[in-house]
């Protein structure tokens, strides 16, 4: 699942726990100091860039892009306008001066180093050699310095550490005349390669990264733990709200003559309850457990991927009830069939209004589609009284207690279960025929979900284990729970 991370080399990662709660009274003075809050800020951000870089193999750097219309992008762009400016009246004066210019090219040879690797042993010294800011200063002193020749040189390097992808800015490079664009470009095109290696670094640690990645992660959370107890406090209450639910359907389930009904829910179960909690969580709860938020972006996505698969599987399978299912052999119908579905249902579940209105063109659709199927084969349109009926039908599916989209949830909600319980020995769920219609989509999700389960688990197991021991063992009983993780 594709998910490229929008950001500057300078910022602070945007997907990090609440940590800014003081208990200390209204109207006191906070009582941890700046270094403290710096040094747990500093802790956050760490822990949230070694978790992008393992679970996101797309994860990369991009370089800041401030908005043209926004306040900081206009003031930017005056201040370096201003800059330059300066630079090109500095250089057309009579002596030019270069001043300035000696400073940007110190700038040039540091940005240069940092790009060398520890074998380019020649290429540092050579750097050393012709970009000598002694001997620089000494050609400015007596009105001998060759700015182009050091900028060609500077371009020569520039291409021989630069990655493919970079080729083109390189050559448009060498058709520049005027200096100062000259020195704008190399400056442009040398933080792009910064860029670059950052890049490359990244890919090159995170086999390294991936090895030690849970105990690195658990240790860095000890540490916030340590500087800020309350950092669990949503953990808790997510897992509470979890085991309530677990013991209802316990409860139901004694109730009923099942063989596999069960008295005293267990430690696992309410653990996964609580995983599967985060695909249906409410945007408008602040409380999203702290453990789990660094993945918050993902869930959110996985969960209105998942809302979307279920009103799918509920119009395909009404569609199927009415129509039968020798339409639905037809080749390409099914097909058809669904990038109408995805097409006009994307985004719509978010805003009830947005679905009813859907729910309404869908039904149109589907019922055209269906009839082109069947005068295509020689046969008759849907009766009248069938179509009405598949038409509110599928506009009933607004409705989150609507019966058919209950029961697909279930059924959904069942198989991805399944799938963060089992492993080989354990089956899915029979799945019904609507259904299996979107079982690679959710075996995809399915997989993508039991990913980030599996690693949380991992990670934050130790945390879990306690909180779970004291709200389902008694005092006596809790050194015979079963471990979270």
């Amino acid at each position: 699942m594709p998910n490229q991370r929008d950001e500057a080399l300078d910022d602070s990662p945007t997907d990090l726990p609440c940590l800014d709660k003081l208990d200390s009274p209204t109207g006191s003075p906070p009582t941890a100091s700046l270094s403290s809050l710096m040094e747990l800020e500093n802790c956050v951000s760490n822990l949230s860039l070694a978790h992008e870089i393992v679970v996101n193999r797309d994860f990369c750097f991009k370089p800041k892009s401030l908005p043209a219309d926004s306040l900081e992008g206009r003031v930017t762009e005056i201040v370096h306008r201003a800059f330059w400016d300066s630079l090109r009246e500095q250089l057309n004066s009579d002596p030019p001066n270069y001043n300035h210019a000696v400073i940007l090219l110190q700038e040039v040879k540091t940005m240069l180093q940092s790009l060398l690797l520890p074998g380019h042993v020649r290429l540092r010294s050579q750097l050393d050699e012709v970009l000598d800011m002694d001997l620089i200063q000494q050609e400015v002193d007596h009105g001998a310095l060759e700015l182009h020749r050091l900028a060609g040189y500077v371009i020569n390097t520039m291409a021989s550490l630069c990655a493919p992808v970079r080729d083109p800015e390189i050559r448009a490079l060498r058709d520049l005349r005027d200096p100062v664009e000259l020195l704008r470009e190399i400056f442009r095109v040398l933080g792009l390669m910064k860029t670059d290696m950052v890049n490359f670094t990244v890919q090159s640690l995170r086999p390294h990264l991936l090895q030690q990645a849970a105990q690195y992660e658990r240790a860095k959370f000890q540490q916030i733990l340590d500087k800020q107890p309350a950092s669990l406090d949503n953990t808790t209450a997510w897992l509470q709200a979890a085991e309530s639910e677990e013991v209802s359907a316990a409860s139901a389930r004694s109730e009923s003559p099942r063989p596999d009904s069960r008295g005293p829910v267990s430690a696992t179960a309410v653990l996964l309850r609580a995983y599967m909690r985060l695909l249906h969580w409410d945007p408008q709860d602040q409380k999203y457990p702290e453990t789990v938020l660094m993945d918050r972006a993902r869930l959110d996505t996985l969960g209105r991927r998942l809302e979307m698969l279920v009103l799918e599987a509920s119009v395909l399978l009404l569609t199927k009830a009415q129509c039968g299912g020798t339409i639905f052999s037809l080749q390409g119908f099914v097909g058809k069939l669904r990038q109408s579905v995805t097409a006009l249902l994307e985004g719509s579940h978010t805003r009830e209004a947005d679905l009813k209105g859907a729910l309404l063109g869908l039904g149109e659709t589907v019922l055209q589609q269906v009839n082109e199927a069947l005068s295509g084969q020689g046969g008759a349109a849907l009766p009248q009284g069938s179509q009405d009926l598949l038409r509110g039908q599928i506009s009933d599916l607004w409705k989150h207690n609507n019966p058919v989209r209950t029961l697909i949830g279930e059924r959904v909600q069942g198989f991805l279960q399944a799938m963060l319980e089992g492993g080989p020995a354990k089956r899915s769920p029979e799945l019904p025929a609507a259904l299996r219609l979107v079982s690679a989509e959710l075996a995809e999700l399915g997989t993508a979900f039991g990913q980030i389960v599996h690693f949380n688990r991992t990670v934050f197991g130790p945390f879990y284990a306690p909180i779970l021991r004291r709200m389902l063992f008694p005092p006596g009983e809790a050194e015979t729970g079963e471990d979270s993780r």
